[in-house]
């Protein structure tokens, strides 16, 4: 049997448990679990369809153009999130570890694990494009923090801006400066 053989096979459990995984990073992972809607739960929607697709495109062996909107709708839900730069881009790294261990506990396919080298250098350049589209998006927050300040839009609404309930939280009650 052939790696992409195998992995088409077993593409199904790899999907599941790499989601399954991405959605434990979040506090309330329970939901997004649970629900399928898109409506109700964007979040959870938005990150199996975008790592659904990434995979898919790994089988594929698509240009990496191709990987920017699947990147992209995974990547900003956790660049507005209280992720680091690690752990946003870490999902795409398990892959790596799921695709092992998937193909390791069936004995059909545990011989292919030596043919993995091309897949996790593609996964890695995967992981490494998605830091790009990270930095993008916290590029693209700053500058709506700063326009919020520069036009004093977040005074006339009356709710403060972003910016000043961080300075708030990091403040705290007993740190006041």
């Amino acid at each position: 049997m052939k790696l992409s053989e195998a992995l088409q096979e077993k593409k199904k459990q790899i999907l599941s448990i790499w989601i399954d995984r991405t959605l434990n990073s979040y506090t309330s992972s329970d939901f997004f679990k649970r629900s399928q809607d898109h409506i109700a739960n964007p979040v959870g929607a938005n990150i199996r369809a975008g790592l659904t697709t990434v995979f898919e495109l790994l089988l594929q062996e698509a240009a990496p153009e191709d990987y920017t909107t699947a990147l992209d709708q995974v990547v900003r839900i956790r660049a507005v999130q209280d992720f680091t730069p690690s752990q946003a881009v870490v999902p795409f790294l398990e892959l790596k570890w799921v695709v092992r261990q998937v193909l390791a506990d069936d004995k059909k396919t545990s011989s292919l694990i030596q043919d993995l080298a091309k897949l996790e250098c593609e996964i890695e350049r995967v992981a490494l494009a998605a830091f790009d589209i990270y930095t993008t998006c916290r590029e693209q927050l700053h500058q709506v923090r700063v326009q919020e300040l520069k036009s004093g839009s977040y005074i006339l609404t009356d709710t403060p801006c972003v910016s000043s309930l961080l300075r708030e939280r990091k403040k705290g009650p007993d740190n006041i400066n």
